[in-house]
């Protein structure tokens, strides 16, 4: 790997901060995350500053940005909140980068300028009761009926419904020989007659929150399926290809946050007439910290510049998965310890960071999945 950032990157990032700081201050997000209130304010601003369209093409009236755009992108947003980034990278992975991957001409001309305007919102329907790490095991049934589909099923853990306009499902709308076959995706909007859902109550990344989804007799036109009908595994697959990446940099900016304000508390509480960082038990696990987001950060980049040359391979993905989630969660564990009982109340958003990184390890993939892909790809 070889890049550095150029000067507009730069200055993206400057601009980025900028404007977060302006429209997503602390206690925004805490507000947000009291009350399970989507960050509509804060995301409206990124959408009026045509950040949506950073990585779609500018034939569809985007910017035509490069994956470590992207990845700067979601790093900064999760910096200065978690379930804003949650939010952005729904639209720009399951919405943009999937239909910009799989989708027809028409779907990139009718759905790609809308996600770019902030007028098209995604959820991701993968995950169900019987189908969670075993993803292919997928039950939820799309049968062809005259020109069209009917999808019956459930989907458990599909987050956004809150502001979703679109779903992005993964139905069997075919039994092969190998649970892989026969898969088929579809793009279908969430007012469709036939689909309810409900909101869980959650530890963490309350704001944006995640659903169960049901579909009951669910009309799927024909010009609605993402791709080739029976063959959609391998789409899949790349949709948690860009999953990976953005999740990734969200949370590396996340822990980056942590990491600052378990550095700033040290600094400025006095025990025993010093402050607590001149301790070495402190100092060491703040530089632990640094040490973790730092790595996070430079994996981050090295996939997103694999990414961008075609060389992103499912080690390469998990690997980035695994170490950025585990990251995430020990940075904040640890700035928990460090901050002791003032970390534990919600008067600091190390709380709240202390809550979130715990799905970091589960959703999306658990860690033990990520272990198992990497085992295989070392021939084990």
């Amino acid at each position: 790997m070889n890049f550095e950032f150029t000067d507009q990157q730069e200055m993206m990032r400057r601009t980025l901060n900028d404007l977060l700081r302006r429209v997503c201050p602390p206690e925004y997000a805490r507000k947000c995350d009291q009350e399970r209130h989507p960050p509509r304010e804060a995301f409206s601003a990124l959408v009026d500053g045509g950040w949506l369209g950073i990585a779609i093409p500018e034939k569809y009236g985007g910017h035509g940005g490069s994956p470590i755009d992207l990845a700067i992108l979601l790093e900064v947003v999760g910096y200065h909140y978690n379930d804003l980034a949650a939010w952005v990278f729904r639209n720009v992975s399951h919405g943009g980068a999937a239909i910009l991957h799989s989708g027809s001409e028409e779907q990139k001309q009718e759905i790609l300028p809308k996600i770019a305007r902030g007028q098209a919102h995604f959820a991701f329907g993968l995950t169900e009761p019987d189908a969670g790490s075993d993803a292919a095991a997928v039950s939820t049934r799309a049968d062809r009926n005259g020109d069209n589909y009917r999808i019956n099923g459930v989907k458990n853990f599909t987050s956004g419904m809150d502001v979703a306009t679109h779903i992005l499902i993964v139905t069997r709308t075919r039994r092969g020989e190998k649970k892989h076959e026969g898969i088929s995706n579809f793009v279908i909007p969430v007012e469709r007659e036939g689909i309810s859902w409900t909101k869980l109550r959650l530890l963490g990344c309350r704001a944006m929150g995640t659903s169960i989804v049901s579909y009951e007799d669910v009309l799927a036109r024909a010009d609605e399926v993402l791709g080739e009908v029976d063959g959609g595994w391998n789409d899949v697959m790349a949709f948690l290809t860009s999953e990976r990446l953005c999740l990734a940099a969200a949370r590396t900016g996340a822990a980056e946050a942590a990491l600052h304000l378990a550095l700033e508390y040290a600094k400025e509480r006095k025990q025993f007439g010093r402050s607590i960082g001149s301790f070495q038990a402190v100092a060491h696990m703040l530089a632990d910290m640094h040490v973790l987001v730092d790595t996070s950060r430079l994996q981050v980049y090295r996939f997103a510049w694999l990414v961008s040359k075609g060389k992103a391979g499912r080690i390469e993905a998990a690997t980035l998965k695994l170490f950025a989630s585990e990251a995430f969660k020990k940075v904040a564990d640890l700035g928990m310890q460090v901050m002791g009982g003032y970390g534990y109340t919600e008067d600091y958003a190390m709380e709240r960071h202390f809550r979130d990184s715990r799905l970091a390890t589960i959703g999306a993939g658990t860690s033990e999945v990520q272990r198992n892909i990497i085992g295989k790809a070392l021939g084990l």
